[in-house]
């Protein structure tokens, strides 16, 4: 076979799944090598091979509209081996890049690797930019993509049953309608309604829950939110209620998100109500935002007017915590 000659197999790129394997026959010391077309992901791929002072190995996309517009962030891995006796191969660190053209990867090894050697190229993800913006993902399903898929057709079969009262077998009688739940879905959620269909209690004979201080549609709220199906906007609107049944019912997740949305919109009208709300149900946290947000950062001085209300309907031990903070903070 002359200089300029090689066979077709020479430049094929056999492919299984995630990985691509280039054998190179013969490659001489001034020579450079590019390998037919393969396809892995929604790409075609090359490698080339190119002797100077090192043997620099590139891999990189097909020009395509696809790579243009979308190109790959490929993470992956190279091996280089010889069948020459006592040769060891060369294994690349794992890699990501964006790789846009053959001028984005070079991986350079040993230049004895000359004659006949095998390219391994494994893929261990391929992540895609959507067109329209935004982070780059996979192409290739995986457990967190298979989670989410699952959590997804979860939560649409639970809306259906909350939605639809498919199979339900519990009423809740709200202060001013009446909504229908699984008692199985009520009690997974809340150790409290467990104890209720658990235990000879008129809850587990009636088929019925009294919760008449919620309204309608704040224990809506609460369903929503226990079947996964809750509106940004319901929670918002609802949340001191849902504090309370969180509170009552022992949903824990559910106090502490209530917590955490309280305390990221404190202000000058509402602060003391929150601080209230923090020490009836023990919220730590939230107390300790309040107190920050009217002594540490004076905003005492903005709610003088509605101090002597809080002052007569405030529970003595908040006020002694109130009075004790005040005593900090004018400490001399």
């Amino acid at each position: 076979m002359s200089g300029g000659e090689r066979s077709a197999s020479d430049s094929k790129v056999e492919t299984i799944s995630r990985l691509a394997q280039w054998k190179i026959e013969s490659f001489g010391p001034c020579t450079y090598r590019r390998s037919d077309a393969f396809k892995i992901g929604i790409w075609n791929w090359y490698l080339s091979v190119e002797k100077n002072r090192y043997v620099h190995i590139r891999l990189f996309p097909e020009p395509s509209r696809v790579s243009k517009e979308q190109p790959p962030v490929a993470k992956f891995v190279l091996r280089v081996s010889s069948p020459a006796p006592g040769r060891r191969p060369c294994i690349s660190p794992v890699n990501e890049k964006l790789i846009r053209s053959s001028e984005d990867f070079a991986w350079a090894i040993d230049s004895n690797f000359l004659g006949r050697f095998t390219i391994d190229v494994e893929f261990l993800d391929l992540k895609i930019h959507p067109l329209d913006g935004g982070e780059a993902c996979s192409i290739w399903p995986n457990e967190g993509m298979l989670q989410s898929l699952s959590s997804k057709s979860t939560l649409r079969c639970l809306s259906r049953m909350l939605e639809d009262g498919i199979h339900a077998d519990v009423t809740i009688k709200t202060s001013d309608g009446v909504l229908k739940a699984h008692k199985a879905v009520l009690a997974s959620s809340s150790p409290v309604f467990e104890s209720m269909f658990l235990h000879d209690l008129k809850e587990k004979e009636s088929s019925t829950i009294k919760i008449e201080d919620m309204s309608l549609d704040s224990c809506s709220a609460l369903l929503g939110y226990i079947y996964g199906t809750i509106k940004q906007e319901d929670f918002w609107k609802h949340r001191l209620a849902l504090l309370g049944a969180a509170n009552k019912y022992d949903i824990a997740d559910l106090k502490d998100c209530c917590e955490e949305s309280l305390l990221a919109d404190i202000n000058s009208s509402n602060v003391l109500e929150r601080l209230h709300e923090a020490w009836l149900y023990q919220l730590n946290e939230l107390k300790k935002g309040c107190l920050m947000y009217l002594f540490d950062f004076g905003k005492i001085y903005d709610v003088r007017d509605e101090m002597n209300n809080f002052f007569r309907h405030a529970d003595r031990e908040l006020l002694l915590e109130v009075f004790q903070e005040v005593l900090t903070v004018w400490k001399p």
